[in-house]
C-alpha cells in the first residue's frame, strides 16, 4: 500500500517538476534575454523586481526582456518607443489589466479592471465627470478639508511632538474622498478609529494576500464559486454605504457638488456601475494621493533649499490672490507643480502598469510575437530610475521638470498615470489633492526630518503600491 502511494506522489512531483521547467524555457526558447527571479521566500516587493530587471535588460542594451509571473510568461518592455507602441499606437492589442472582475462581485466591475466593450461603454460615461471644470467644482470641499489638516499638524507642533505624517496624510485623503465620492463627513482627522477609515485600511492590508487567489485559480472557476475580490465584510460595508447615502439624498431632495452627485446625474449609469465607480475612486485616492505628499513632505524635509524655494513660490503667488488659495492660483505654481512631479519620479504610485495580451502581437523591428494571454509589465520605476532620462536619478531634483528637461526627454519616460486609452482618468483630481494639500502644510509649517525615519526609506513588500515600510517622522515648526 505504502509504495504504489509513494510512486504517485512521485509521479505527481516529477510531472509537476518537468512543466514548470519547461514552462520557464519559454522566453529562452524565442530568442529573449530571460530575467529568472529571485526565490519566493526574499519576499522582494515587486516593484523592486521589476525595477531591476529593467535596469538588467538596459545594461545588455536590451529593447525587451522576458520573465515570469510564479510560471506565467511575463514581457518586459525597456525601449521608450515599443512601450509607447504598446500602450498607445498598438492599444487594440493591449486593451486590458489582466485584473478579476465579475458582475457578480460588484466592487470589482470598475473602470481599471474592466476590458474590451464594457471598459470602452463606462469610459465613455465617466470621462465627462472628470474634465477640468467639474474638477474644479469640488475645489471648495478639498480646501475645506485642509483645516482640519492644519489643525492636526498645527497640534504636533505646538505640543513640540514629532509627527507621523504618513498616518496624517492618510486621515486627510480618507476624509477628502469620503466627502468627494461618498457624499459623508468621516472626520477622520478628528476620529482616525472611525469606521471609514478602519475598512479603508483593510481593503489594502487585504488585496495583496488574496492576489494569490486571482493568480493561482483560473477566474471562470472564481466566477463560478461567487469569488468576492475584497470578500464579503468589506464588499457589503462599501455596497451598504452607498446604497444609503443614494437613498438618502434622492429621498430628502440633496444636490451636492462632489463625484457622487455627478454619477446620480449620469441617466445611463446603473445603481452597481455607481458603487464600483466610487469604490475605485476610493482606492485611487485612498493610498496614492496620500503617499505622494508623504514623499513630498520627506523629500522637503531633506532638502531645505528646495522647501524655501518652494515656500516662497507659494507666497509669492497668492499675494497675487489676496493670500487666498484659489484654483487658479494653484495652476500660476510652476515650482510646486516640478516637486510634485519629482516625487512621482522618484516614488510612482504604481511601480509598474499591467497589461494583457489581448490578440497576437507582432513588436515592431523584431521576430518576437507575444501571444494572446501573455502578461506585460510596463516597468514604470525602471523609466524613473534610468540616468540616461533623469541624471543622479537618486537624487531629488525638481529642475528634472524644467521645460528644458522635459523637452530633452523622449516620450513615455515619466508614466506616473500611465498613458494612452487607459491613462488614469482620475490624474487631475489627485495632482489637485495633492498641491492643495502641500500649499496648506508648507505655507503654516517648517519641516525637519526627524530622527525616527529609517534611511534609506525601505518599501513595504506585501503592498500593491509603492509605500515606505513603518512611518515617516518630521519635526514640525509653525511659520
Amino acid at each position: 500500500m505504502i509504495v504504489p502511494l509513494l510512486v504517485s506522489i512521485s509521479i505527481v512531483i516529477l510531472t509537476t517538476w518537468f512543466y514548470i521547467k519547461r514552462t520557464l524555457q519559454y522566453w529562452t526558447k524565442r530568442g529573449v534575454i530571460q530575467v529568472e527571479n529571485k526565490p519566493f521566500w526574499s519576499r522582494e516587493f515587486f516593484g523592486t523586481a521589476i525595477r531591476d530587471k529593467y535596469q538588467y535588460g538596459k545594461s545588455l542594451k536590451q529593447k525587451y526582456v522576458g520573465t515570469y509571473m510564479f510560471n506565467s510568461p511575463s514581457f518586459i518592455p525597456i525601449h521608450p518607443p515599443l512601450i509607447k507602441s504598446i500602450m498607445q499606437h498598438d492599444f487594440s492589442h493591449f486593451r486590458g489589466h489582466g485584473n478579476y472582475h465579475h458582475p457578480g462581485d460588484i466592487l470589482s466591475m470598475h473602470l481599471f479592471a474592466v476590458e474590451g466593450e464594457i471598459w470602452k461603454n463606462l469610459r465613455v460615461k465617466l470621462t465627462p465627470t472628470f474634465t477640468s471644470g467639474k474638477i474644479k467644482m469640488m475645489f471648495e470641499t478639498l480646501l475645506e478639508k485642509t483645516r482640519g489638516l492644519e489643525k492636526v499638524v498645527g497640534d504636533y507642533a505646538d505640543r513640540k511632538e514629532v509627527c507621523g505624517v504618513k498616518d496624517v496624510l492618510g486621515r486627510f485623503t480618507t476624509d477628502v474622498i469620503g466627502s468627494c465620492a461618498f457624499g459623508i463627513e468621516c472626520n477622520s482627522l478628528e476620529d482616525p478609529d472611525n469606521d471609514f477609515r478602519c475598512y479603508g485600511k483593510k481593503v489594502f492590508k487585504q488585496a495583496p494576500s488574496r492576489l494569490i487567489y486571482i493568480i493561482f485559480i483560473p477566474h471562470w472557476i472564481l466566477k463560478a464559486w461567487g469569488f468576492q475580490f475584497h470578500g464579503k465584510e468589506i464588499t457589503d460595508f462599501f455596497i451598504n454605504l452607498v446604497k444609503s447615502t443614494l437613498k438618502y439624498r434622492q429621498d430628502n431632495k440633496i444636490v451636492r457638488k462632489d463625484f457622487l452627485q455627478l454619477l446620480i446625474q449620469n441617466e445611463s449609469m446603473t445603481e452597481d456601475e455607481i458603487i464600483a465607480q466610487c469604490f475605485v475612486f476610493f482606492q485611487a485616492g485612498f493610498e496614492t494621493s496620500s503617499t505622494a505628499m508623504t514623499y513630498a513632505l520627506f523629500e522637503l524635509a531633506s532638502n531645505q533649499h528646495i522647501q524655501n524655494k518652494l515656500r516662497e513660490e507659494i507666497e509669492e503667488v497668492l499675494k497675487k490672490f489676496n493670500g487666498n488659495v484659489t484654483y487658479d492660483a494653484i495652476i500660476q505654481m510652476k515650482y510646486l507643480d516640478m516637486v510634485v512631479n519629482e516625487t512621482l519620479r522618484k516614488f510612482p504610485p504604481a511601480a509598474s502598469i499591467p497589461r494583457v495580451c489581448s490578440k497576437r502581437y507582432k513588436v515592431p523591428d523584431s521576430d518576437l510575437v507575444i501571444e494572446k494571454g501573455v502578461r506585460v509589465q510596463i516597468p514604470v520605476w525602471g523609466l524613473h530610475m534610468d540616468p540616461e532620462y533623469y541624471p543622479d536619478p537618486e537624487v531629488f531634483n525638481p529642475e528634472n521638470f524644467s521645460e528644458e528637461n522635459r523637452n530633452k526627454r523622449p516620450d513615455f519616460t515619466f508614466l506616473p498615470f500611465g498613458e494612452g486609452p487607459r491613462m488614469c482618468i482620475g490624474m487631475r483630481f489627485g495632482l489637485l489633492q495633492t498641491k492643495v494639500g502641500l500649499i496648506s502644510l508648507i505655507r503654516n509649517f517648517h519641516f525637519t526630518l526627524n530622527e525616527k525615519t529609517k534611511t534609506p526609506l525601505e518599501m513595504e513588500r506585501g503592498s500593491i503600491v509603492l509605500v515606505a515600510k513603518g512611518d515617516i517622522w518630521l519635526n514640525v515648526k509653525r511659520i
